[in-house]
């Protein structure tokens, strides 16, 4: 049976995800109870394996794209629902705009119907290849609607259109955070994003395959800060976008020397032709999540990369 007097309830779309799954425990440490609901089209039955028999907890395989309903009182729903990283979304292109678009339009519409508070995960790509430097919420981005990388930057941007659409208009108590480069344990390993390709190679000995010449910038955020500045947006009433991000800002090449350096891998670095409308510089301004969440990042790089390794190495 389940346990009935849990403190709030949350559905967290996209819940067996690599962010989604840690937002989960979160949660559950705090003693929410959670609904997680996900298709398992990236995410992974895996990450949430050992919350399956808790008491507040409780899997539901769903595709949100689709109507969808949730018995019971609902305090808050979360979306995280998405691909999100190339490899991802450029496999599941279709479902990548469906989510972002009905998927969205589906949980906004289940938090309507239940009276309950309502968070977007968005993302740094709703900037694109930004023209401003770091990027402030009230930049509008530099995103071109037809390329690659569009079915991402383009459903998120949707995204959050529609979750202000229904704040306005319905009065649903929204909030929108984006989201600059998380990572750490049960990312995916051929995900295709820089942490993950790096340290596989480097586990490997194989060569660092590195874009360009390497001197595109970013910052990474350990996924522990991410999730509590997640909560943190969750219990304040701020509705406009809100960027949380590690501010550090690397060159891709220094990330790949550090890792090879943490794993003492015997890997060489190698350069390849920079994808189309890859980013150059991505770095969160983030005086907005200082001010509204009293929130700031506290792992650096190497402690996070230290935590993340060992993970990675127990996928080989």
């Amino acid at each position: 049976m389940k346990k009935k007097n849990a403190k709030k309830v949350v559905v967290v779309a996209g819940g067996a995800g690599f962010i989604g799954s840690h937002l989960c425990d979160f949660l559950i440490a705090k003693d929410y109870r959670v609904f997680c609901v996900d298709n398992l089209i990236t995410g992974s039955i895996d990450n949430i394996k050992h919350l399956i028999d808790k008491p507040n907890f409780e899997f539901i395989k769903i595709n949100i794209s689709k109507h969808f309903e949730i018995k019971g009182r609902v305090d808050f729903v979360l979306n995280f629902a998405s691909p999100a990283s190339p490899e991802g979304y450029l496999t599941f292109p279709i479902q990548t705009l469906k989510v972002g678009a009905l998927g969205t339009h589906n949980c906004l519409g289940l938090a309507k119907a239940k009276k309950a508070k309502f968070l977007l995960a968005s993302t740094s790509e709703v900037y694109g290849d930004p023209l401003q430097h770091p990027q402030k919420e009230t930049y509008w981005g530099n995103v071109n609607p037809i390329g690659p990388r569009s079915v991402y930057d383009e459903a998120k941007r949707f995204a959050e259109a529609i979750t202000m659409a229904y704040h306005w208009r319905h009065k649903i108590n929204t909030r929108i955070i984006r989201i600059f480069n998380t990572y750490g344990p049960r990312m995916q390993v051929d995900d295709g994003r820089a942490v993950p390709n790096f340290v596989m190679q480097a586990l490997k000995d194989e060569p660092i395959t590195v874009y360009g010449a390497g001197n595109q910038t970013r910052s990474f955020c350990y996924v522990s800060d991410l999730v509590n500045g997640i909560f943190r947006l969750m219990n304040v009433d701020y509705i406009l976008p809100i960027n949380v991000g590690n501010p550090k800002e690397f060159t891709i090449k220094e990330l790949a020397v550090e890792i090879i350096k943490l794993t003492n891998s015997k890997s060489k670095i190698i350069y390849l032709p920079i994808p189309q409308d890859d980013p150059k510089m991505r770095r969160p301004d983030i005086a907005r999540a200082k001010k509204y969440l009293n929130w700031k990042p506290s792992v650096n790089l190497k402690e996070g990369l230290e935590l993340t390794i060992p993970w990675f190495r127990s996928q080989l």
